[in-house]
C-alpha cells in the first residue's frame, strides 16, 4: 500500500511543525524533538520510525557540534532516559506516558518537567510528538513499510532532513 500523495503533504507538514519549525516558547532543540519521536517510535516497536528518527537526531547532533550525545540515541531506543538532563528525562517520561496511556499523565509529571526547566510549550511539544508519532507509527506499520536492513541506510535522508525539513521537495524517500 502507498500513502495518498495529497495526504502525505499534510503529514510531512505536521512533522515540520512538531520537529523542525520554531515553536514559540519552546526551549527544546531539533535534535531533542527528534529524540522524543525516536523514543515514542521505539516504545511502539516501529523500527522504521525509530531508526529513521534516530538517524535524523544523529545528523542534527553532528550539525550542532554535539556528537558526544550520539550514544544517547541508543539509550532511547532501549527505553532508557539514562544520561539525559532532568528536563529531557521528564519530557521523555511525558512522551512515553502519552504514547502508552494518555490518561496516566499526571499533574506531577508535568510539574516535574516544569521544575526541571521545561517550558509549557516544551511539555506541549512532548505531548503532541507522542500523539503524532503514535499515529505515524501505526500508518507505517499498517502500510507494512519495509524496514531497511541497517539503520545506516537512513543516513543520506538524515542529512536532507537536517538541512531542509520534511516537506521540502529535495528530500527523498528512504530506500527499502
Amino acid at each position: 500500500l502507498l500513502l495518498t500523495p495529497a495526504l502525505g503533504v499534510h503529514l510531512r507538514g505536521l512533522a515540520d511543525e512538531l520537529l523542525v519549525d520554531d515553536f514559540a516558547g519552546a526551549t527544546i532543540t531539533r535534535p531533542q524533538r527528534e529524540m522524543l519521536a525516536t523514543a515514542v517510535s521505539a516504545a511502539n516497536d516501529c523500527f522504521y520510525c525509530m531508526d529513521s528518527h534516530g538517524a535524523f537526531a544523529g545528523a542534527l547532533l553532528e550539525r550542532h557540534d554535539a556528537a558526544e550525545a550520539l550514544p544517547l540515541i541508543d539509550q532511547i531506543k532501549l527505553g532508557s532516559s539514562e544520561g539525559f538532563d532532568l528536563k529531557m528525562q521528564a519530557l521523555l517520561h511525558i512522551a512515553r506516558t502519552v504514547r502508552r496511556e494518555p490518561r496516566d499523565l499526571t499533574a506531577a509529571d508535568v510539574d516535574a518537567a516544569l521544575d526541571a526547566g521545561a517550558s509549557d510549550q516544551d511539555v506541549q511539544l512532548a505531548v503532541l510528538i507522542a500523539a503524532a508519532f503514535s499515529m505515524y507509527n501505526r500508518i507505517v506499520e499498517g502500510f507494512r513499510a519495509r524496514t531497511p536492513p541497517t539503520p545506516a541506510v537512513y543516513r543520506e535522508r538524515a542529512e536532507q532532513i537536517a538541512e531542509h525539513g520534511y516537506s521540502d521537495g529535495r528530500v527523498t524517500s528512504v530506500p527499502a
